[in-house]
């Protein structure tokens, strides 16, 4: 049995490898156009920033290991330039020699990846404008630093790549402005949750220019660019960084006469299996259902990737198997920030029409007492029927992955906010606290979902509430929510009568402790009370969003 693989990265690369660890019988041919197969492209823009010195550190696995350990024919440089189905045959050519020639396949895997972006802008082409996706990109780039004693750039887009090249630059020394056609850097994130990742960027230096929109590019007589924006602003850098996305490489895959979904990708079935039964396809050019919503999506991600082509090495050597879709859990570091999500943002769960609860909390990466507790920004999202939980976002300096990631798991395995709050997990006060964040999140949740303290939101107000600052005086002296009658927590008790009996309560503090505690008070007395979820620093991450219609009172 011959399994010809054509794309030699994560999905194809895995796959190969997978199919002999199956199978000693199976001839397997990897084909990559580039020079390198197995690389970690994730990495390609610490390679430019110098965190890796050494680009061999890059290449996961060389032609030599395929070859010596796993018995693998690689063939680097070569370029599938058609596909004929009814024959199973792949056309190759030789992309130092021009030679051509024919590969018969029993079994053809598409890991083609995806192409960046490079919209038909005038001045696309001047030279200094570069996209990161291969070693040889990388390279490029470098070479452009030195030679050209680069001092600033110009990074457009700004999401995953678009940050990772911003810091990696600054690192080199360079001033780097970045252009966002959206309202906020780190779309997969909602907006009041990128607040502090904008902070920390323009803290070191980094210009934004959000909710704009790219018109061309010139070459200046000083050799630099300049970034022409629609709105007719002019951004000037020694060399432009490309970041808007990637799309699916389907060109051989739409020649073959395989379906192509309405994003753009390959159509695979659980097995990754494409139209055509004796074709797979794996990794950045095919569709994947989203697990939260359903819906056909693009993940361009390293470990869904791995995850498919070991599924459709499953799958080709008959083994049942099946991919269970993706959910999007991703992380970027940025200037010692930690930013990651898992699940379905609020963008995304309004699109669909879906019922969802929300809540926030800041609690300290590990225990108060010891030492050098960070906080961490949490945002849980929750379906109010059952406490399902739909989707998770963090931002801080430490601890944030290892809680995105227990929440990714709890997602998977279809958890609930009931789950969280009885989640056991280590602890010792380096590490975490007797209520890990984890658990204080689902307790947040299940409290309101039981009635115990039900949540409220700042940019949802209520007609006719009072707005109820129970912190200390300093504390509302220092800053408060328009409108709000304080009242310190350890006065309520005393002070019950100056709040009317006929009107919802939304009591906050700064980061909803107090809150919570306020509220129980004033439901065991009768009143309508609700806590304002994330207390004041969700308000102040809110208000600097743009997402509160008014600074008048609820």
């Amino acid at each position: 049995m011959r399994i010809v693989i054509i794309g030699g990265v994560a999905g194809g690369a895995s796959c190969a490898a997978r199919v002999r660890r199956l199978s000693e019988d199976a001839e397997i041919v990897l084909v990559e156009r580039g020079p390198f197969a197995s690389f970690a492209n994730c990495g390609l823009p610490y390679f430019v920033g110098d965190v890796i010195r050494d680009e061999g550190k890059l290449l996961v696995a060389g032609p030599d290991l395929f070859r010596d350990r796993f018995r693998i024919d690689v063939r680097l440089e070569t370029e599938a330039t058609a596909v004929d189905p009814a024959r199973r045959v792949v056309a190759l050519r030789d992309r130092r020699t021009g030679g051509e020639s024919e590969l018969t396949y029993d079994a053809l895997v598409l890991a083609t990846g995806a192409a960046p972006v490079r919209p038909p802008l005038p001045g696309i082409d001047s030279p200094g404008i570069f996209s990161v996706r291969t070693i040889p990109d990388t390279r490029l780039i470098r070479n452009w630093i030195d030679e050209q004693s680069a001092r600033s750039a110009v990074i457009v887009g700004g999401g995953f790549i678009g940050l990772e090249m911003a810091e990696n630059l600054v690192r080199r020394g360079l001033t780097v402005q970045i252009i966002e056609g959206l309202p906020q850097v780190m779309a997969p994130l909602d907006p009041e949750m990128v607040t502090p990742v904008h902070a920390r960027l323009r803290q070191h230096g980094v210009e934004l220019h959000l909710g704009q929109m790219v018109a061309g590019f010139e070459p200046t007589p000083t050799g630099a660019l300049r970034v022409q924006t629609q709105s007719g602003r002019s951004i000037h850098g020694d060399l432009v960084i490309l970041a808007i996305g990637v799309r699916p490489e389907t060109t051989l895959a739409k020649a073959a006469g395989l379906e192509i979904g309405a994003r753009g990708g390959v159509r695979v079935n659980e097995q990754m299996r494409t139209s055509d039964p004796h074709i797979w396809a794996v990794g950045d050019l095919v569709e994947v259902r989203d697990v939260i919503t359903g819906e056909w999506t693009l993940i361009p991600l390293a470990g869904p990737a791995n995850r498919q082509g070991r599924v459709a090495a499953d799958a080709i050597l008959g083994r049942p198997t099946t991919f269970r879709g993706v959910q999007g859990t991703s992380v970027v570091g940025l200037f010692g920030l930690t930013i990651a999500c898992t699940g379905a943002n609020e963008k995304t769960l309004r699109r669909h029409g879906r019922a969802y609860q929300v809540a926030y909390l800041h609690p300290g990466h590990h225990a108060g007492y010891y030492p050098g507790a960070r906080p961490i920004h949490l945002k849980l999202i929750f379906d109010p029927a059952d406490g399902r939980i739909l989707g998770a976002q963090a931002v801080g300096e430490e601890g944030v992955d290892k809680r995105i990631d227990v929440i990714a798991l709890a997602i998977q395995k279809g958890g609930t906010v009931f789950d969280l709050e009885e989640a056991e997990l280590c602890y010792a006060p380096q590490f975490g606290a007797a209520k890990d964040p984890i658990n204080m999140a689902g307790m947040i949740a299940a409290n309101a979902l039981r009635g115990d303290a039900p949540l409220a939101r700042w940019d949802e107000p209520i007609d006719g509430a009072i707005l109820l600052d129970v912190r200390e005086r300093s504390e509302f002296d220092a800053g408060h929510a328009p409108g709000a009658l304080h009242i310190p927590l350890h006065e309520l008790r005393d002070r019950l009568a100056e709040l009317p009996a006929d009107r919802p309560i939304l009591a906050y503090c700064r980061v909803g402790q107090r809150g919570y505690y306020a509220t129980r008070l004033l439901r065991l007395h009768g009143r309508d009370a609700r806590n304002l979820t994330g207390g004041f620093v969700t308000y102040e991450a809110m208000r600097e969003a743009g997402l509160l219609a008014s600074e008048s009172p609820p």
